[in-house]
Protein backbone atom coordinates (compact mmCIF):
# COMPACT_ATOMS: atom_id res chain seq x y z
CA UNK A 1 0.00 0.00 0.00
CA UNK A 2 1.63 3.18 -1.43
CA UNK A 3 -0.83 5.80 0.21
CA UNK A 4 -0.93 6.36 3.30
CA UNK A 5 -3.57 4.20 5.46
CA UNK A 6 -6.42 5.74 7.30
CA UNK A 7 -7.08 4.01 10.40
CA UNK A 8 -10.22 4.54 12.51
CA UNK A 9 -10.33 3.84 16.14
CA UNK A 10 -14.13 2.74 18.12
CA UNK A 11 -13.61 3.97 21.77
CA UNK A 12 -16.69 3.61 23.93
CA UNK A 13 -15.62 3.93 27.69
CA UNK A 14 -13.74 7.58 27.63
CA UNK A 15 -13.53 10.62 25.15
CA UNK A 16 -10.71 11.09 23.30
CA UNK A 17 -7.77 12.89 24.09
CA UNK A 18 -8.70 11.80 27.59
CA UNK A 19 -8.05 8.19 27.00
CA UNK A 20 -4.00 8.65 27.57
CA UNK A 21 -3.58 5.00 25.81
CA UNK A 22 -5.57 5.83 22.56
CA UNK A 23 -4.21 9.00 22.20
CA UNK A 24 -0.89 8.06 22.05
CA UNK A 25 -1.59 5.29 19.93
CA UNK A 26 -3.14 7.88 17.54
CA UNK A 27 0.06 9.97 17.71
CA UNK A 28 2.14 6.77 17.13
CA UNK A 29 0.62 6.23 13.99
CA UNK A 30 0.71 9.80 12.68
CA UNK A 31 3.75 10.09 13.49
CA UNK A 32 4.68 7.39 11.07
CA UNK A 33 2.76 8.64 8.50
CA UNK A 34 -0.70 7.21 8.50
CA UNK A 35 -4.42 9.31 8.64
CA UNK A 36 -6.23 8.77 11.93
CA UNK A 37 -9.53 9.29 12.58
CA UNK A 38 -11.52 8.29 16.26
CA UNK A 39 -14.76 7.67 17.55
CA UNK A 40 -15.88 8.39 20.84
CA UNK A 41 -18.50 9.26 23.61
CA UNK A 42 -18.51 13.33 24.11
CA UNK A 43 -16.96 14.99 27.04
CA UNK A 44 -18.23 17.96 29.04
CA UNK A 45 -18.71 21.04 26.22
CA UNK A 46 -16.52 18.71 23.15
CA UNK A 47 -18.02 19.78 19.56
CA UNK A 48 -19.61 16.83 17.49
CA UNK A 49 -16.53 16.94 15.11
CA UNK A 50 -13.11 18.45 15.67
CA UNK A 51 -9.44 18.21 14.71
CA UNK A 52 -6.80 17.73 17.28
CA UNK A 53 -3.34 17.29 16.84
CA UNK A 54 -4.13 16.29 12.80
CA UNK A 55 -6.23 13.38 14.74
CA UNK A 56 -10.33 13.38 13.58
CA UNK A 57 -12.60 13.61 16.31
CA UNK A 58 -15.82 12.32 15.85
CA UNK A 59 -18.56 12.52 19.24
CA UNK A 60 -21.42 11.27 19.78
CA UNK A 61 -24.05 12.10 23.20
CA UNK A 62 -23.25 9.73 25.89
CA UNK A 63 -25.84 7.38 26.86
CA UNK A 64 -28.18 7.53 29.75
CA UNK A 65 -25.99 5.76 32.32
CA UNK A 66 -27.10 2.31 32.61
CA UNK A 67 -28.68 0.70 35.65
CA UNK A 68 -29.72 -3.18 35.56
CA UNK A 69 -29.22 -5.67 32.10
CA UNK A 70 -31.58 -3.92 30.01
CA UNK A 71 -29.64 -0.81 30.98
CA UNK A 72 -26.56 -1.98 29.92
CA UNK A 73 -28.16 -3.67 26.64
CA UNK A 74 -29.46 0.02 25.38
CA UNK A 75 -26.08 1.42 25.91
CA UNK A 76 -24.64 -1.02 23.86
CA UNK A 77 -27.07 -0.74 21.41
CA UNK A 78 -26.73 3.54 21.25
CA UNK A 79 -23.30 3.59 21.66
CA UNK A 80 -23.09 1.08 18.45
CA UNK A 81 -26.26 2.60 16.49
CA UNK A 82 -24.02 6.13 16.55
CA UNK A 83 -21.02 4.64 16.29
CA UNK A 84 -22.12 2.75 12.81
CA UNK A 85 -23.61 6.02 11.77
CA UNK A 86 -20.31 8.38 12.49
CA UNK A 87 -18.48 5.45 10.59
CA UNK A 88 -20.26 6.47 7.14
CA UNK A 89 -19.41 9.84 7.99
CA UNK A 90 -15.95 9.12 8.40
CA UNK A 91 -16.30 7.16 4.83
CA UNK A 92 -18.02 10.44 3.55
CA UNK A 93 -14.72 12.25 4.94
CA UNK A 94 -12.08 9.16 2.84
CA UNK A 95 -12.01 5.46 3.26
CA UNK A 96 -10.07 4.00 5.72
CA UNK A 97 -8.34 0.95 5.63
CA UNK A 98 -7.94 -0.64 9.30
CA UNK A 99 -10.70 -0.02 11.73
CA UNK A 100 -9.13 -0.53 15.41
CA UNK A 101 -12.02 -0.98 18.56
CA UNK A 102 -10.61 -0.79 21.84
CA UNK A 103 -13.22 -2.91 24.82
CA UNK A 104 -15.27 -2.76 26.50
CA UNK A 105 -17.31 -3.66 25.08
CA UNK A 106 -17.50 -6.67 23.39
CA UNK A 107 -19.07 -5.64 20.28
CA UNK A 108 -17.90 -3.87 17.24
CA UNK A 109 -16.31 -7.00 15.64
CA UNK A 110 -20.16 -6.91 13.89
CA UNK A 111 -19.36 -3.49 12.63
CA UNK A 112 -15.75 -4.95 11.27
CA UNK A 113 -17.36 -7.53 9.56
CA UNK A 114 -19.69 -5.22 7.77
CA UNK A 115 -17.22 -3.41 6.84
CA UNK A 116 -15.00 -6.12 5.84
CA UNK A 117 -16.00 -6.66 2.16
CA UNK A 118 -15.18 -3.13 1.65
CA UNK A 119 -11.64 -3.87 2.45
CA UNK A 120 -11.45 -2.62 6.10
CA UNK A 121 -9.05 -4.49 8.10
CA UNK A 122 -9.94 -5.21 11.88
CA UNK A 123 -7.67 -4.78 14.88
CA UNK A 124 -8.83 -5.79 18.09
CA UNK A 125 -6.97 -3.78 21.21
CA UNK A 126 -7.98 -5.59 24.07
CA UNK A 127 -8.50 -3.30 27.15
CA UNK A 128 -10.57 -5.44 29.23
CA UNK A 129 -11.78 -8.83 30.49
CA UNK A 130 -15.00 -8.47 30.28
CA UNK A 131 -15.87 -12.51 31.12
CA UNK A 132 -13.28 -12.11 34.50
CA UNK A 133 -15.11 -8.55 35.50
CA UNK A 134 -18.28 -10.24 35.58
CA UNK A 135 -16.81 -12.71 37.51
CA UNK A 136 -15.40 -9.97 39.46
CA UNK A 137 -18.35 -8.04 40.18
CA UNK A 138 -20.68 -10.97 40.99
CA UNK A 139 -18.87 -14.22 41.50
CA UNK A 140 -19.50 -17.32 39.80
CA UNK A 141 -22.67 -17.26 37.74
CA UNK A 142 -26.10 -18.26 39.24
CA UNK A 143 -29.19 -19.32 37.80
CA UNK A 144 -30.52 -19.16 34.57
CA UNK A 145 -30.15 -14.85 34.28
CA UNK A 146 -27.00 -15.29 35.21
CA UNK A 147 -25.43 -17.25 33.02
CA UNK A 148 -27.11 -16.59 30.33
CA UNK A 149 -25.17 -13.49 30.58
CA UNK A 150 -21.66 -14.74 31.77
CA UNK A 151 -21.96 -16.92 28.27
CA UNK A 152 -23.06 -13.81 26.36
CA UNK A 153 -19.76 -12.02 27.31
CA UNK A 154 -17.80 -14.86 26.65
CA UNK A 155 -19.49 -15.50 23.33
CA UNK A 156 -18.89 -11.89 22.54
CA UNK A 157 -15.44 -11.93 23.57
CA UNK A 158 -14.49 -15.06 21.21
CA UNK A 159 -16.09 -13.60 18.48
CA UNK A 160 -14.20 -10.47 19.16
CA UNK A 161 -11.44 -12.51 18.54
CA UNK A 162 -12.26 -14.40 15.70
CA UNK A 163 -13.04 -11.54 14.19
CA UNK A 164 -9.96 -9.89 14.19
CA UNK A 165 -6.88 -10.13 11.63
CA UNK A 166 -4.42 -8.61 15.09
CA UNK A 167 -5.12 -8.46 18.42
CA UNK A 168 -3.26 -6.03 20.60
CA UNK A 169 -3.13 -7.16 24.28
CA UNK A 170 -2.27 -4.68 27.44
CA UNK A 171 0.05 -7.52 29.08
CA UNK A 172 1.36 -10.96 28.89
CA UNK A 173 -1.86 -12.44 30.81
CA UNK A 174 -3.58 -10.90 28.17
CA UNK A 175 -1.86 -12.19 25.43
CA UNK A 176 -2.07 -15.53 26.85
CA UNK A 177 -5.71 -15.65 27.34
CA UNK A 178 -6.07 -14.29 23.49
CA UNK A 179 -3.95 -17.31 22.76
CA UNK A 180 -5.59 -19.67 24.98
CA UNK A 181 -9.33 -18.43 25.33
CA UNK A 182 -9.30 -16.60 21.79
CA UNK A 183 -7.94 -19.14 19.91
CA UNK A 184 -5.77 -16.88 18.15
CA UNK A 185 -1.88 -17.74 16.59
CA UNK A 186 0.83 -16.38 18.79
CA UNK A 187 2.19 -14.35 15.91
CA UNK A 188 -0.92 -12.34 15.84
CA UNK A 189 -1.22 -11.21 19.36
CA UNK A 190 1.42 -8.80 20.28
CA UNK A 191 2.05 -7.13 23.70
CA UNK A 192 1.57 -3.15 23.74
CA UNK A 193 1.66 -2.25 27.39
CA UNK A 194 0.18 1.77 28.36
CA UNK A 195 3.42 3.14 29.59
CA UNK A 196 3.93 6.40 29.68
CA UNK A 197 5.62 9.12 27.89
CA UNK A 198 7.96 9.30 30.81
CA UNK A 199 9.64 12.50 28.45
CA UNK A 200 6.35 14.43 29.12
CA UNK A 201 5.13 12.76 31.88
CA UNK A 202 7.97 13.86 34.74
CA UNK A 203 7.87 15.64 37.82
CA UNK A 204 8.11 19.48 37.97
CA UNK A 205 8.04 21.91 40.89
CA UNK A 206 4.51 22.24 41.74
CA UNK A 207 2.91 25.89 41.77
CA UNK A 208 0.66 25.06 45.01
CA UNK A 209 3.05 22.38 47.50
CA UNK A 210 1.20 20.86 50.06
CA UNK A 211 0.96 22.70 53.31
CA UNK A 212 4.16 22.50 55.86
CA UNK A 213 3.42 19.15 58.03
CA UNK A 214 0.77 17.67 55.88
CA UNK A 215 1.44 13.75 54.12
CA UNK A 216 -0.81 14.17 50.84
CA UNK A 217 -1.85 10.33 49.43
CA UNK A 218 -3.36 10.62 46.13
CA UNK A 219 -5.14 8.18 43.80
CA UNK A 220 -5.50 8.43 40.00
CA UNK A 221 -8.31 6.39 37.85
CA UNK A 222 -11.61 5.68 37.30
CA UNK A 223 -13.94 4.96 39.69
CA UNK A 224 -16.11 2.02 39.24
CA UNK A 225 -17.16 -0.84 40.87
CA UNK A 226 -13.92 -2.97 40.57
CA UNK A 227 -11.38 0.33 41.51
CA UNK A 228 -12.02 -0.45 45.20
CA UNK A 229 -11.02 3.87 46.09
CA UNK A 230 -13.16 2.84 48.76
CA UNK A 231 -10.52 0.97 50.40
CA UNK A 232 -8.56 4.70 50.29
CA UNK A 233 -10.99 6.25 52.81
CA UNK A 234 -11.01 2.91 54.73
CA UNK A 235 -7.24 3.06 54.74
CA UNK A 236 -7.73 6.91 55.66
CA UNK A 237 -10.20 6.75 58.27
CA UNK A 238 -7.81 4.07 59.77
CA UNK A 239 -4.87 6.40 60.39
CA UNK A 240 -7.05 9.31 60.68
CA UNK A 241 -9.17 8.19 63.15
CA UNK A 242 -7.85 5.05 64.92
CA UNK A 243 -3.77 5.84 64.62
CA UNK A 244 -4.30 9.52 65.09
CA UNK A 245 -2.37 10.90 62.12
CA UNK A 246 -4.42 13.78 61.55
CA UNK A 247 -1.68 15.07 59.23
CA UNK A 248 -3.26 12.53 56.86
CA UNK A 249 -5.07 13.74 53.32
CA UNK A 250 -5.95 12.53 50.56
CA UNK A 251 -6.62 13.29 47.11
CA UNK A 252 -8.49 11.24 44.52
CA UNK A 253 -8.28 12.28 41.09
CA UNK A 254 -10.77 10.95 38.54
CA UNK A 255 -14.43 10.35 38.21
CA UNK A 256 -17.01 6.83 37.18
CA UNK A 257 -19.83 5.52 38.28
CA UNK A 258 -19.04 5.29 41.83
CA UNK A 259 -18.16 9.00 42.72
CA UNK A 260 -21.27 10.71 44.37
CA UNK A 261 -21.00 7.31 46.71
CA UNK A 262 -17.61 7.73 47.45
CA UNK A 263 -18.59 11.22 48.57
CA UNK A 264 -21.07 9.78 50.51
CA UNK A 265 -19.20 7.56 52.19
CA UNK A 266 -16.28 10.32 53.09
CA UNK A 267 -18.87 12.28 54.62
CA UNK A 268 -20.44 9.41 56.49
CA UNK A 269 -16.61 9.02 57.64
CA UNK A 270 -16.06 12.14 58.96
CA UNK A 271 -13.28 12.93 56.41
CA UNK A 272 -14.56 15.54 54.36
CA UNK A 273 -11.32 17.32 55.96
CA UNK A 274 -9.04 15.12 54.99
CA UNK A 275 -10.47 14.07 51.54
CA UNK A 276 -10.71 15.69 48.45
CA UNK A 277 -12.67 14.69 45.22
CA UNK A 278 -11.19 16.70 42.74
CA UNK A 279 -13.23 15.27 39.35
CA UNK A 280 -12.17 14.87 35.82
CA UNK A 281 -8.78 15.60 35.02
CA UNK A 282 -6.31 16.65 32.45
CA UNK A 283 -2.85 16.48 32.40
CA UNK A 284 -1.42 19.83 33.59
CA UNK A 285 -3.39 19.07 36.47
CA UNK A 286 -2.36 15.65 36.69
CA UNK A 287 1.61 16.61 36.62
CA UNK A 288 0.63 19.52 39.40
CA UNK A 289 -0.93 16.74 41.69
CA UNK A 290 0.99 13.50 41.30
CA UNK A 291 4.38 16.21 41.78
CA UNK A 292 2.73 17.52 44.81
CA UNK A 293 1.97 14.23 46.89
CA UNK A 294 3.64 12.28 49.25
CA UNK A 295 2.78 8.67 48.49
CA UNK A 296 0.46 6.95 45.61
CA UNK A 297 -2.35 4.56 46.77
CA UNK A 298 -3.22 1.38 44.57
CA UNK A 299 -6.82 0.09 45.89
CA UNK A 300 -7.53 -2.39 43.64
CA UNK A 301 -8.76 -5.61 45.29
CA UNK A 302 -7.61 -8.75 44.14
CA UNK A 303 -10.29 -10.07 41.84
CA UNK A 304 -10.33 -12.30 38.57
CA UNK A 305 -10.06 -9.36 36.48
CA UNK A 306 -7.59 -7.05 38.52
CA UNK A 307 -5.10 -9.37 39.20
CA UNK A 308 -4.15 -9.93 35.45
CA UNK A 309 -4.53 -5.95 34.34
CA UNK A 310 -1.83 -3.47 33.85
CA UNK A 311 -2.82 -0.52 36.44
CA UNK A 312 -1.66 2.39 34.46
CA UNK A 313 -1.64 4.61 38.01
CA UNK A 314 1.04 2.63 38.73
CA UNK A 315 3.25 3.41 35.94
CA UNK A 316 2.03 7.13 36.42
CA UNK A 317 2.59 7.50 40.01
CA UNK A 318 6.54 5.30 38.83
CA UNK A 319 6.57 8.41 36.05
CA UNK A 320 6.57 11.53 38.87
CA UNK A 321 9.21 9.72 40.77
CA UNK A 322 6.17 8.69 43.16
CA UNK A 323 6.30 5.83 46.05
CA UNK A 324 2.97 3.77 46.56
CA UNK A 325 1.28 1.20 48.26
CA UNK A 326 -0.73 -1.40 46.70
CA UNK A 327 -2.46 -4.47 46.79
CA UNK A 328 -0.58 -7.31 45.92
CA UNK A 329 -1.24 -8.21 42.37
CA UNK A 330 0.61 -10.52 39.66
CA UNK A 331 0.30 -7.43 37.03
CA UNK A 332 1.28 -4.93 39.47
CA UNK A 333 4.42 -6.44 40.53
CA UNK A 334 5.35 -6.82 36.77
CA UNK A 335 5.13 -3.05 36.76
CA UNK A 336 6.23 -2.03 40.25
CA UNK A 337 8.85 -4.57 41.40
CA UNK A 338 10.96 -3.60 43.78
CA UNK A 339 9.65 0.02 43.60
CA UNK A 340 5.87 -0.45 45.54
CA UNK A 341 5.18 -1.49 48.52
CA UNK A 342 2.51 -4.79 48.14
CA UNK A 343 0.19 -5.70 51.23
CA UNK A 344 -2.55 -8.83 51.07
CA UNK A 345 -5.59 -7.45 49.25
CA UNK A 346 -8.16 -5.81 51.16
CA UNK A 347 -6.17 -5.83 54.39
CA UNK A 348 -6.87 -1.96 55.52
CA UNK A 349 -4.84 -2.57 58.55
CA UNK A 350 -1.57 -3.43 56.44
CA UNK A 351 -1.67 -0.91 53.74
CA UNK A 352 -2.08 1.89 56.78
CA UNK A 353 0.91 0.23 58.19
CA UNK A 354 2.75 0.56 54.71
CA UNK A 355 1.93 4.27 54.54
CA UNK A 356 2.73 4.94 58.19
CA UNK A 357 6.76 3.31 57.20
CA UNK A 358 7.06 5.74 54.41
CA UNK A 359 5.31 9.05 56.33
CA UNK A 360 8.05 8.25 58.79
CA UNK A 361 10.69 7.47 56.62
CA UNK A 362 11.65 10.24 53.72
CA UNK A 363 14.29 8.56 53.27
CA UNK A 364 12.39 5.45 51.96
CA UNK A 365 10.21 7.42 50.21
CA UNK A 366 12.92 9.27 48.58
CA UNK A 367 14.53 5.56 47.53
CA UNK A 368 11.42 4.13 46.07
CA UNK A 369 10.63 7.24 44.25
CA UNK A 370 13.99 7.36 42.38
CA UNK A 371 13.75 3.84 41.62
CA UNK A 372 10.25 3.89 40.29
CA UNK A 373 11.37 7.31 38.15
CA UNK A 374 14.43 4.62 36.78
CA UNK A 375 12.11 2.14 36.03
CA UNK A 376 9.69 3.26 34.01
CA UNK A 377 12.04 5.16 32.40
CA UNK A 378 14.22 2.68 31.31
CA UNK A 379 11.76 0.02 30.94
CA UNK A 380 8.55 0.91 30.74
CA UNK A 381 8.42 3.67 28.16
CA UNK A 382 5.93 4.56 25.71
CA UNK A 383 8.70 4.99 23.08
CA UNK A 384 9.14 0.87 22.95
CA UNK A 385 5.65 0.38 23.27
CA UNK A 386 4.79 2.86 20.22
CA UNK A 387 7.32 0.87 17.75
CA UNK A 388 5.23 -2.63 18.77
CA UNK A 389 2.12 -0.57 18.33
CA UNK A 390 3.12 0.43 15.00
CA UNK A 391 4.84 -2.73 13.40
CA UNK A 392 1.11 -4.42 14.00
CA UNK A 393 -0.42 -2.12 11.20
CA UNK A 394 3.00 -1.97 9.33
CA UNK A 395 2.75 -5.91 8.46
CA UNK A 396 -1.22 -5.31 8.32
CA UNK A 397 -0.93 -2.81 5.55
CA UNK A 398 2.28 -3.11 3.87
CA UNK A 399 2.65 0.69 4.88
CA UNK A 400 5.95 1.96 6.04
CA UNK A 401 7.68 4.85 6.78
CA UNK A 402 11.26 5.39 8.24
CA UNK A 403 11.26 7.70 11.91
CA UNK A 404 10.52 7.23 15.47
CA UNK A 405 7.24 6.50 16.46
CA UNK A 406 7.16 8.94 19.51
CA UNK A 407 9.43 12.20 18.30
CA UNK A 408 12.15 12.89 20.69
CA UNK A 409 11.86 15.97 23.14
CA UNK A 410 13.08 19.49 22.86
CA UNK A 411 16.94 19.40 24.10
CA UNK A 412 17.13 21.45 27.18
CA UNK A 413 13.78 22.23 28.08
CA UNK A 414 13.20 23.45 31.38
CA UNK A 415 9.84 23.81 31.48
CA UNK A 416 6.15 22.10 30.97
CA UNK A 417 3.32 23.61 28.94
CA UNK A 418 1.85 25.21 31.43
CA UNK A 419 5.39 26.74 32.68
CA UNK A 420 6.28 24.85 35.42
CA UNK A 421 9.92 24.07 35.98
CA UNK A 422 10.86 20.56 35.13
CA UNK A 423 13.06 18.99 38.34
CA UNK A 424 16.01 18.45 36.84
CA UNK A 425 16.67 14.20 36.98
CA UNK A 426 20.55 14.30 36.29
CA UNK A 427 21.26 16.71 39.32
CA UNK A 428 20.94 13.97 41.85
CA UNK A 429 21.56 15.99 45.24
CA UNK A 430 18.50 18.37 43.90
CA UNK A 431 16.47 15.22 42.76
CA UNK A 432 16.72 13.64 46.07
CA UNK A 433 15.98 16.81 47.91
CA UNK A 434 12.65 17.13 45.71
CA UNK A 435 11.55 13.74 46.22
CA UNK A 436 11.73 13.96 50.33
CA UNK A 437 10.10 17.49 49.67
CA UNK A 438 7.88 17.42 46.39
CA UNK A 439 8.29 21.14 46.48
CA UNK A 440 10.97 23.88 44.97
CA UNK A 441 13.89 24.61 46.61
Amino acid sequence: MTSHPHILIIVQNLPVPLDRRVWLECQALLARGYRVSVICPKGPGDPDHEVVDGVDLYKYRPAPEAKGLLGFAWEFAYCWLRTAWLSLRVRRAGRFHVIQACNPPDTYWLLALLWRPFGVRFVFDHHDLNPELFLSRFGEPQGRGQKAQYRALVWLERRTFRAAHRVISTNESYRAIAIRRGDRRPEHVTVVRSGPDTQAMRPVYPERPRPAGRVVLVYLGIMGPQDGVDQVLLVVDELVHRRGRTEVTATLLGFGDCLEDLKAQSGSLGLDDHVTFTGRVDRGQIAEYLSRADIGVGPDLGTPLNDVSTMNKTMEYMAYGLPSVAFDLAETRVSGADSVLYVPSGDIPAFADAVEKLIDDPGRRAELGRKARARVAAELDWRAQAEAYVSVYDELTGFSRPGPAVPAGEPGQDTDPQGRRYVDLDDTSEFDRYLRERRAP
